[in-house]
């Protein structure tokens, strides 16, 4: 269930005289980029395989020049586009915790064996992460005591039936 790509910028605009593009960071480590050379840009709904240089890494933008992109003009083609990687460039995480794009689409059921539906959001509140389950059916907080298990290999997020009285947000 794992997902195999990872989007860690969007290309935002161009950047000076030589085709270099601004891109607004996607991922909590901007300095993930330092060093990357390959990555993909998906673009109308197709991923290319590029090579790039980094220029200037800061919390809230990044300058790249990507190869075969030389010109303001021929860049400004990249906007709205994503910089994604491959699961094997993306970073390490530390235990406990989770690429959205791979908790999206697991099913959620909680310890006494019922069903929520799909996880389709997954909102940054700055303290704790929420995850929504169908669209808004269910919201829940992603705390250590409501995540009885999380599988995304195998797509299944198990929450506290107890805990989930508690903290879960339902809609009905």
């Amino acid at each position: 269930m794992s997902a195999a790509f990872y989007r860690i910028g969007l290309i935002a605009r161009t950047h000076g005289v030589h085709g270099a593009v601004k891109l607004d960071p996607l991922t909590d480590d901007v300095k993930r980029f330092r060093g990357l050379s390959e990555a993909y840009v998906e673009l109308h709904g197709k991923r290319t395989p590029v090579q790039l240089c980094v220029q200037s890494v800061s919390p809230d933008a990044v300058i790249v020049r990507i190869d075969g992109y030389e010109t303001p003009e021929q860049a400004s083609a990249l906007r709205g586009g994503y910089l994604c990687v491959d699961r094997s460039h993306a970073v390490k995480l530390p235990k406990d915790t989770y690429f959205v794009a791979d908790l999206i689409g697991c099913d959620t059921f909680d310890t006494d064996g019922r069903a929520f539906g799909k996880v389709t959001n997954v909102y940054e509140t700055g303290a704790n992460d929420v995850y929504e389950i169908e669209h808004g059916k269910l919201m829940v907080p992603a705390l250590k005591r409501v995540l009885s298990e999380v599988d995304t290999d195998g797509g299944r997020i198990v929450f506290d039936a107890q805990v989930l009285k508690e903290v879960g947000l339902f809609a009905d």
